[in-house]
C-alpha cells in the first residue's frame, strides 16, 4: 500500500500545483466581478449573480460532453497524452487578469475562461482519479482517493493562504505560472503506469482471466473487461447502468452531490457579501479555515477509517453532514455562524472520493477512465441545472423584492437537495469488507 501511494507522487504533486492555482482566484474572482460589472461594488448586483451563473451553465454543457470524451481517450492514448491540452489552456485566463482587470478585459476573460473551460474544467480532477483507479487495486483504493481529495484542499489551503496577503494583480500573474509549472511537470516526470511490467503479465493472461471478485459493495464480480473496445464511451456507459444498479446509484448521488456544490457557488459568496458584507479578506479567511479543516479530515482521518467503514456508510455520513452545514448557514443571524458550521465541512468533502470509490469497482482497472469520466460528465450536467436554479433565486431573495424576507432561502434549498443525495445513498448495497487472507480464483469467483 504505501509503495503504491509513493509512486502517486507525481501525479499528487500535479493535482497540488493546478488545485493551487486554481483556488488561489476563488476569494478575489467575486470583488473582481463586482467591481468590473457593476456601478456600485457595495450593492448585491444581480448582474453579477447571473453572470457567474451562465458562466456555469455554459461550462457545465461543455464539459457534460468533453469529460467522458476525455475518459474515453485516455484509456485509449494514456493519461499523460490526453493531460497535455486541458493544462495548456488553463494559462490563458488567470495571465488576462493578471494584465488588466478592467471591464473590457474582464469580459475577455470571462469568454476566454468559458471557452477553455469546456476542456479544462475538472480534467486534472477526472484523469488523477483515473489514474489512482488504474494503478491502486482491491480495498486501499479508497484511500487513495482520499489522499488524492486532501491534495486538493491542501492545494487549496495553499492557494487560498496565499490570496489573502498578495495583491490582487500579482495572484492572477502567480496563479498561470502555477498552471505553467504544472504543465511543466507533468510532462517531465510523470509515468503512465506505475508498473509496467505488472501490466504486461496482466494483458498476457486478459484472454483467460475474464473476471476478478474484490470485496465490493455486492457479492457480484468484477469483470476485469466489462467494455468493448470497438464501442463508443457512450455506448459502453449505457450498457454499465444496465448492468449495474450500484452505478446507477452512484450517478445518482454524484448529480445531486454536484446540483448542491454548484448552488453553493452561486449563492454562498454573494450571500455573505450581501448579508454581512464580507469582502476579500474575509471570504479567504473563511475559505482558509474551510481548507485547513478539509485538509487534515482528508489526509490523516480518513485515511485510517476508510477501508474499515465502508464507502457507502462514509458517504451517507458526508451527504448529512453537508445538509446540516447548509441548513444552518442559510439562518445565519451573525458572521460567525458561517465559521462555526465549517465543523461539517469534512462532510462534504468525502462525497466525491467515496462515489469515485464505489463506482470503480464496478470494472477493471484499464477501464478507469471512462467511468470516471461519466461521473464527471454527471457532475459537470449537476452544474449545469444548478444555475438556473440558484442563480435567480438568490438575486430575488437578495432583492428588495423577495416575496418574504429569507436572504438564505437558496442555501436551505441547497440543503434540501443533499437530503435527497442522503437518502438515494441510503439505497446503496453495503456488506462487510471480505478478510485481506482470503484469495479468489481468477476464473471461476470462488475462494480457495
Amino acid at each position: 500500500m504505501e509503495d503504491g501511494f509513493v509512486g502517486l507522487r507525481h501525479m499528487l504533486t500535479i493535482v497540488f500545483l493546478s488545485g493551487f492555482a486554481g483556488f488561489m482566484e476563488a476569494p478575489v474572482i467575486t470583488d473582481v466581478t463586482v467591481a468590473a460589472v457593476c456601478s456600485r461594488p457595495d450593492d448585491s448586483c444581480s448582474l453579477a449573480v447571473y453572470l457567474t451563473g451562465f458562466q456555469q451553465v455554459a461550462i457545465g454543457l461543455g464539459t457534460m460532453v468533453m469529460m467522458p470524451v476525455i475518459g474515453n481517450h485516455s484509456d485509449r492514448y494514456g493519461i499523460k497524452t490526453v493531460l497535455t491540452l486541458p493544462m495548456c489552456l488553463s494559462i490563458l485566463p488567470p495571465v488576462i487578469l493578471g494584465y488588466r482587470r478592467d471591464t473590457h478585459f474582464f469580459y475577455l476573460f470571462y469568454i476566454i475562461k468559458i471557452l477553455t473551460a469546456l476542456v479544462c474544467e475538472g480534467a486534472v480532477d477526472c484523469l488523477a482519479f483515473a489514474y489512482v483507479g488504474e494503478n491502486i487495486h482491491d480495498r486501499t483504493r479508497l484511500s487513495a482517493f482520499s489522499i488524492l481529495a486532501g491534495i486538493k484542499m491542501i492545494s487549496a489551503l495553499c492557494g487560498t493562504l496565499v490570496a489573502r496577503f498578495l495583491p490582487v494583480a500579482l495572484i492572477f500573474k502567480v496563479s498561470a505560472i502555477s498552471f505553467l509549472v504544472s504543465l511543466l511537470y507533468m510532462r517531465i516526470f510523470l509515468k503512465e503506469r506505475l508498473n509496467e511490467d505488472g501490466d504486461l503479465r496482466q494483458d498476457e493472461h486478459a484472454s483467460s482471466e475474464d473476471t476478478i471478485t474484490e470485496p465490493i459493495l455486492n457479492d457480484t464480480t468484477i469483470k476485469k473487461n466489462v467494455f468493448n473496445k470497438k464501442q463508443s464511451s457512450l455506448k459502453d456507459m449505457i450498457f454499465l447502468m444496465k448492468t449495474s444498479t450500484i452505478f446507477v446509484q452512484a450517478l445518482v448521488v454524484t448529480f445531486f452531490s454536484s446540483f448542491s456544490d454548484s448552488g453553493i457557488q452561486s449563492a454562498f459568496l454573494y450571500f455573505l457579501k450581501a448579508r454581512f458584507g464580507f469582502d476579500k479578506n474575509q471570504f479567504a479567511d473563511l475559505l482558509l479555515l474551510i481548507t485547513i479543516v478539509g485538509s487534515i479530515s482528508q489526509l490523516f482521518v480518513l485515511p485510517r477509517f476508510a477501508s474499515t467503514i465502508g464507502e457507502r456508510k462514509l458517504l451517507s455520513t458526508g451527504l448529512l453532514m453537508e445538509f446540516m452545514n447548509m441548513a444552518i448557514v442559510s439562518i445565519s443571524w451573525a458572521p460567525w455562524v458561517p465559521y462555526l458550521t465549517t465543523v461539517f465541512v469534512p462532510g462534504a468533502i468525502i462525497v466525491m472520493p467515496s462515489v469515485c470509490g464505489i463506482a470503480s469497482r464496478q470494472v477493471g482497472p484499464r477501464e478507469q477512465g471512462k467511468v470516471q469520466g461519466c461521473i464527471s460528465g454527471v457532475k459537470s450536467f449537476g452544474k449545469v441545472v444548478a444555475p438556473f436554479v440558484f442563480s435567480p433565486l438568490t438575486a430575488l431573495f437578495l432583492s428588495n423584492n423577495a416575496p418574504f424576507y429569507f436572504p438564505g432561502f437558496s442555501l436551505l434549498c441547497i440543503a434540501l437537495s443533499s437530503m435527497i443525495g442522503f437518502l438515494q445513498s441510503l439505497l446503496i448495497k453495503d456488506l462487510p469488507p471480505q478478510p485481506l487472507n482470503k484469495e479468489v480464483n481468477n476464473s471461476s469467483g470462488e475462494e480457495v
